[in-house]
């Protein structure tokens, strides 16, 4: 069942889409060759708890972890490990808090040093396809619209659509109705009502769509070891359109990077 938010609780929602915002800015900061992800998710849930929210993820369906770090052909959930991440190397950092009974929830790939231009090409595109498919996060839509769109940007650049991992809702809960799938056909899925709030998060490969699990019983990897990317966005309906809660605003700060991306999901005073 869809729960829709009222402005109040969406209030409280964006203060803890924030949190996360600031934590994956910190970690912009600090991750770099030579640095472990398991150091990476100490900071981070420092950083949270100095910040009034608990980790979302850690102890959540039994997460050992406040993040989930994935590298290179790691798709979503690779636990924090002692290995040091190496120049050339992209690493997803998918990140949850939760304040004032409510989640946040978000990820970013970063570019560790020199990355082959194929592989920026695909963390480029799957960030873009991110905005194509929040642009259909609109009243009048359903829920496949927003993978439909997702799915024909990506594979348009010859790159696989995962299928065994989706966005969700978002709320007292860290997933709620509805599953938000990367893949789809227009006209189809659930209605998109005022107040729903969803993590909408392409998850793309280079190469196969196919992927598998390891035996940590949490890393999915590519089934081909080829490199996969993951943007995730907080986003809530308002006035029938969609508007951010989260933002890489402070990733940006802390890697010197000026953009615009955002500025079309913001709400004008």
């Amino acid at each position: 069942m869809i729960i829709p938010k009222t402005a109040e609780e969406i209030v409280l929602m964006r203060e803890s889409a924030l949190i996360v915002s600031k934590t994956l800015g910190m970690i912009a900061a600090e991750i770099k060759p030579g640095v472990t992800t398991l150091q990476l998710d100490k900071m981070a849930e420092e950083f949270i708890r100095d910040h009034g929210a608990v980790p979302g993820f850690l102890g959540l369906y039994g997460c050992p972890s406040t993040l989930l770090t994935s590298v290179n052909e790691q798709v979503v959930h690779g636990l924090p490990t002692n290995r040091p991440i190496e120049e050339g190397d992209i690493v997803s950092v998918d990140c949850g808090a939760l304040k004032n009974e409510f989640y946040g929830d978000h990820a970013y790939t970063f570019e560790i040093g020199e990355v082959p231009e194929e592989t920026r090409k695909l963390l480029r595109v799957t960030k873009e396809s991110l905005y194509v498919g929040i642009r259909e996060f609109r009243a009048g839509n359903r829920v496949e619209d927003v993978g439909s769109a997702i799915q024909k940007y990506t594979e348009a650049h010859g790159y696989g659509v995962v299928r065994e991992l989706v966005g969700h809702g978002l709320g007292r809960k860290m997933h709620e109705a509805p599953e938000m799938p990367n893949y789809g056909k227009r006209g189809r899925g659930k209605l998109f009502v005022e107040g729903m709030v969803v993590a909408i998060e392409p998850m793309i490969n280079m190469g196969t769509k196919n992927v598998k699990q390891l035996k940590d019983g949490w890393t999915i990897v590519t089934a081909d070891k080829k490199p996969s990317a993951h943007f995730e966005h907080n986003v809530a309906l308002v006035n029938g359109k969609p508007e951010l809660l989260s933002t890489f605003a402070y990733i940006y700060k802390a890697l010197g990077i000026e953009s615009d991306e955002e500025d079309e999901f913001r709400s004008t005073p």
